[in-house]
């Protein structure tokens, strides 16, 4: 079989979501995992006017890329979030997508947030009829209190649905979780149903996050265990550079330097036979 590979269009954050798409569609990719991420990269968001939803859809059609995923980050222990969580969900079904992500917390700036594993449970298992209904997964991101894929499948299991697995990100197992990648996935393998493919520079928590195939991460033996155990996607590219990149006032200037980045990464897969 052959891979799966999509962009995040976080790789685009502080730029318009007609940038994203079309730099992603230049670049040569088919596939994106739409941000919606309250109070960060909102690309596109449930209550956007009806004309822009569809014009946002129409636009990623005629560029030719498919929804293989939304990026919907919600704080998972909170009631009142999963309620905007179920709305990200009826807008992922809308545009076509099979899988909706989520870290168990806020993507960015979550403050006091408190986990625990039997409360997380209950709530994700609310949600089980709703992807029942729009034949969806949910994909729990490996991120903050849940730094690694183990921890994460515990939950999985916990909620014992085959509509809810791992979103292994590759990068964030090394800044939140301590541990490297290609040897950590093992503890996992079959709950991972979405992958960010993420790079990184230096195993350790400094926000480093560069093109893949850029950075030091092996994440080509992260796709060639995955493959397998007959996982071949999606994998869904994302870059995050650096914090103070990350976190600036974008210009024009930048959008050349990260339509290069993405252009960069889909040239790497490509040589690798990826894509």
């Amino acid at each position: 079989m052959k891979n799966i590979f999509a962009v995040n269009t976080n790789t685009y954050h502080g730029f318009t979501v007609d940038q994203a798409l079309e730099g992603i569609a230049a670049a040569g990719f088919k596939n994106i995992e739409i941000a919606t991420v309250r109070s960060w990269t909102e690309h596109i968001m449930p209550e956007y006017e009806e004309a822009e939803i569809a014009r946002i859809a129409k636009k990623a059609a005629d560029l030719g890329l498919h929804f293989v995923g939304m990026s919907g980050h919600c704080y998972l222990m909170d009631a009142e979030r999963l309620e905007d969580f179920k709305k990200n969900m009826a807008l992922a079904h809308r545009l076509g997508a099979k899988t909706i992500v989520s870290s168990t917390g806020e993507a960015h700036f979550g403050k006091d947030e408190k986990f625990a594993d039997d409360v997380l449970i209950e709530n994700i298992t609310t949600l089980l009829p709703l992807l029942e209904e729009y034949d969806m997964t949910l994909c729990l991101e490996t991120h903050g209190e849940y730094g690694t894929g183990e921890s994460l499948y515990r939950i999985a299991q916990g909620v014992g649905s085959h509509r809810v697995g791992v979103c292994y990100d590759t990068a964030n197992v090394v800044f939140y979780g301590g541990v490297h990648p290609e040897e950590e996935i093992k503890a996992c393998p079959y709950g991972v149903k979405f992958v960010h493919l993420k790079d990184k520079i230096g195993y350790d928590n400094v926000w480093n996050f560069p093109a893949v195939g850029s950075g030091e991460l092996k994440l080509l033996d992260v796709i060639e265990y995955l493959n397998s155990r007959n996982f071949y996607g999606p994998f869904s590219m994302e870059v995050e550079y650096t914090g103070d990149f990350a976190t600036k006032e974008k210009t024009e200037e930048d959008l050349v330097y990260v339509n290069a980045q993405v252009k960069s990464a889909y040239e790497y897969l490509a040589s690798k036979g990826l894509v």
